[in-house]
């Protein structure tokens, strides 16, 4: 049934390219052989279509109307010299050339050429665009984020945090110039890995505060702020604008543990309160056991009895196991 259906389709098409032409007072027999030819590719792109990337399939459908654009007013134009107008396969001949150029350069461009959707008038339109914070950058997790293909959508850098991680760079202090230098590689990084990346020129004077320029962007473009600020992000919220926080997501990644869980762990230091031990797990988790003051630079077995996770990080409270 299917395959009956889609020989219609093509003949279909045929019919199309036979009335259009003959509407335009061209010969309708190429009309009719475009037409079908046009519905072939349709076909062909429909039974292929599961081993071809939406981005390709848009590609091609792209190439394909300007290709056919194209040919048309140049069949046009040339259809217009009398040596030429009993010479048809002349005409063929640009439509197949026309046609394959379009898909083909499509193809070539296609990063470019559907990178183009979120520019309206200048502006940011995207709801899916990722602004990205100086905090986050220096970061350098979403690099790795960005390179296993976990956020879609445009990456923005705004260039007041290009130009905030240049004066980080030149810094007197050696601290601080190696993390500006270590921004400025990520995004160079970012850019590689990512063809949707742009650098957004958009400025606002008027704010001193790289925050406030932030968020004043993300609120006029409706895109969301990428960051690993705490204290941002609480600001973000407030201004109901939608934040993507990295740590929320390295904590939301992390193995989970249960209440009743045993385990073992190295004791480092003292805690706050009176008989606490402080340990860690491999991933940097703070662990307060009750009971392990006396168990410092010892690994003892411990039981998990509760776990507060934040924006801010994960901390797990656990007693020594007597037993």
């Amino acid at each position: 049934m299917l395959l009956v259906i889609r020989i219609i389709f093509i003949f279909i098409g045929g019919l199309v390219g036979f009335l259009v032409t003959d509407s335009m007072g061209l010969h309708t027999k190429w009309g009719i052989i475009t037409g079908m030819a046009s519905g072939l590719a349709v076909v062909l792109l429909d039974i292929f279509s599961g081993k071809i990337s939406i981005k390709d399939l848009l590609s091609i459908l792209i190439g394909l109307i300007l290709g056919l654009v194209v040919a048309s007013l140049l069949a046009y134009g040339l259809s217009q010299v009398p040596s030429l107008q009993k010479n048809q396969n002349i005409i063929l001949i640009i439509y197949i050339i026309c046609i394959y150029l379009g898909i083909v350069m499509a193809l070539k461009k296609k990063d470019e050429l559907l990178g183009v959707r979120s520019f309206i008038g200048g502006k940011e339109k995207s709801a899916y665009s990722k602004i990205l914070d100086t905090s986050v950058i220096i970061d350098g997790r979403v690099a790795d984020i960005i390179e296993l293909g976990f956020m879609d959508g445009d990456i923005v850098i705004p260039k007041f945090v290009v130009h905030e991680l240049q004066m980080i760079a030149d810094s007197p202090d050696t601290l601080k110039r190696n993390r500006g230098r270590r921004g400025l590689d990520i995004v160079n990084r970012i850019q590689k890995a990512n063809p949707f990346v742009r650098i957004s020129e958009e400025d606002f004077p008027e704010l001193r505060n790289v925050d406030e320029k932030l968020l004043k962007l993300a609120k006029k473009s409706g895109g969301k702020v990428v960051t690993n600020d705490f204290n941002l992000n609480k600001v973000a919220v407030v201004e109901k604008i939608t934040v993507l926080n990295i740590n929320d997501l390295s904590n939301g990644l992390k193995p989970q543990v249960i209440p009743g869980e045993y385990m073992r762990a190295k004791i480092i230091k003292e805690g706050k309160e009176n008989s606490q031990g402080i340990a860690y797990l491999e991933d940097g988790t703070m662990i307060v056991v009750d009971g392990a003051k006396n168990s410092i630079n010892k690994e003892i077995d411990i039981m998990i009895t509760s776990a507060i996770q934040t924006s801010a990080g994960r901390m797990i409270f656990a007693k020594k196991r007597d037993d």
